[in-house]
């Protein structure tokens, strides 16, 4: 396995760039890219080109993520100015704008399925779900507070919810908080079902593995600068990987299920071989830290390979070949 660097786009934005996420291939569409920036825009590539294909203006302060349906045809972007915007990935048009309070949206996910959207709830230390036929809120996870603390002891600001991630089945959620652990809920019930222990410091992505025999196995990058591997749902941790210099912002999984891309603060993607256990490439073509990496799916033309993006505070996007 490996990532072929095949083009950088610098000054893609004109501040840092933070969030990035495919959209799926439709019947007329090629998989397109959104990225969300420091300069409250969220914009639309194709990375044919690449070139760019929208801006997408309307919130008012920077934009912390963004999230594609699974359809392909709608999107939803979530703003430190407290708003979730849902448009039609097409023409741009807003189909729903969600509110939540100051600092409560900071990662947005879409159950695979399609039926709901969450968003891991910052200061509210709740992971909030809303219903994608009607937008309405439908429910809010609150992340427990560590055992023994009262509730007058103000630990509240420690579970912060930073991330948040979709089990392949739907059934399951993954809340990663600024204290390290990382919360898992049942999410039919609605219910807190336990933690996973491990990292000392901020949990800033979770994504659980593609591979059909791995679904109970979830992927965590951390300040503590580890990428934890666990079976959420025994509460093991599996293993635990180092090798970035600084802070890893961001996880993803491959389509296949056998590598993981990792963004850090180093400045550096990283690319792991999950048999290895171990980076089997490091590719620098950011100058500044990687808030963002991201694989899309499967190319139609090669369906062995695919494409992944990164984002970068140098305001720059960079697409590579996975083979």
């Amino acid at each position: 396995m490996k990532l072929a660097p095949l083009n950088t786009v610098q000054n893609a934005h004109d501040d840092s760039v933070w969030t990035a996420a495919w959209v799926p291939p439709t019947e007329d569409s090629p998989p397109l890219l959104l990225t969300g920036s420091l300069d409250e825009t969220v914009r639309l590539w194709n990375p044919e080109g690449p070139e760019k294909v929208q801006t997408n203006t309307g919130h008012c302060l920077g934009v912390v993520s963004v999230a594609a349906h699974p359809s392909g045809r709608i999107a939803a972007s979530a703003s430190i100015d407290s708003f979730i915007r849902v448009f039609d990935v097409a023409t741009n048009n807003t189909i729903a704008t969600l509110e939540a309070p100051p600092s409560e949206v900071w990662q947005l996910q879409f159950n695979p399925q399609g039926t709901t959207l969450a968003a891991a709830g910052g200061g509210s230390a709740s992971v909030k779900l809303w219903d994608t036929a009607e937008w309405k809120l439908v429910a809010a996870l609150e992340v427990p507070r560590p055992e023994g603390l009262k509730p007058s002891e103000k630990s509240g600001s420690k579970k912060f919810a930073l991330s948040v991630a979709w089990s392949p089945d739907g059934r399951q959620i993954a809340c990663g908080s600024m204290d390290g652990t990382i919360s898992v809920f049942d999410v039919p019930r609605a219910k807190f079902m336990h933690h996973l222990e491990g990292h000392c410091m901020p949990v800033r992505s979770l994504v659980y593995s593609s591979a059909p025999l791995d679904s109970r196995v979830l992927f965590s990058a951390s300040d503590d600068g580890h990428v934890h591997v666990y079976d959420a749902e025994r509460k093991t941790l599996i293993t635990s990987m180092s090798g970035h210099s600084s802070w890893v912002l961001s996880v993803d999984v491959s389509p296949d299920g056998a590598a993981i891309a990792t963004g850090s603060s180093d400045k550096t993607v990283r690319l792991w071989d999950l048999k290895m256990r171990a980076a089997t490439q490091i590719l620098t073509s950011h100058n500044d830290q990687v808030w963002a990496v991201a694989f899309g799916s499967p190319l139609r033309t090669d369906v062995r390979s695919c494409l992944l993006a990164s984002v970068s505070d140098d305001k720059s996007v960079s697409f590579y070949k996975y083979s």
